[in-house]
């Protein structure tokens, strides 16, 4: 299946099916001004292979993004999915709002892709997370993965929104 075919009812299904973390153990690596750590993941039936992603500036504590990327059979990839820090503002062109550094949900959409522009632009603020570890934490819940310990901000366990 290749990118340009995708439809919103695929790509819900990507992000809602079962996965796992293939190696847990992976390491973190210094990539220029960030640190970045990368971990394979796969479908449990095995159809479908991804790549787990985060990376944090070293130089701006609210710079940081942890996502979910798919690596379609035909060699093309799609990020399905970003939960991003609140260093910048954002701006949804096809609904053509925008909020201000708050931290903020990219999800993949028909729409977007049909539009030409990426596929995951669309995003919406979330108040679910605030760091990198937060953000890692919240996107593993929201696309079904297991296989590596998270856990909420340390602050969310006693301060509910």
């Amino acid at each position: 299946m290749s990118i340009e075919a995708l439809n919103q009812a695929e790509i819900d299904a990507l992000i809602a099916c079962p996965k796992r973390v293939t190696n847990p153990s992976s390491r973190p690596k210094a990539e220029g001004k960030h640190i970045r750590h990368d971990y394979q993941v796969a479908s449990l039936d095995d159809r479908h292979q991804f790549v787990l992603f985060t990376r944090q500036s070293t130089m701006i504590a609210e710079s940081f993004t942890a996502g979910l990327r798919w690596c379609s059979k035909t060699g093309e990839e799609v990020i399905l999915m970003r939960c991003n820090g609140a260093d910048h503002p954002h701006n949804n062109s096809i609904e053509r709002d925008r909020f201000e550094r708050h931290c903020h949900v990219h999800r993949a959409t028909e729409r977007y892709l049909a539009a030409g522009r990426k596929v995951e632009s669309f995003a919406e603020v979330t108040d679910a997370y605030r760091s990198l570890e937060g953000a890692l934490h919240h996107l593993i819940q929201l696309t079904s993965i297991s296989g590596l310990k998270t856990g909420p901000d340390e602050t969310d366990l006693f301060h509910k929104p």
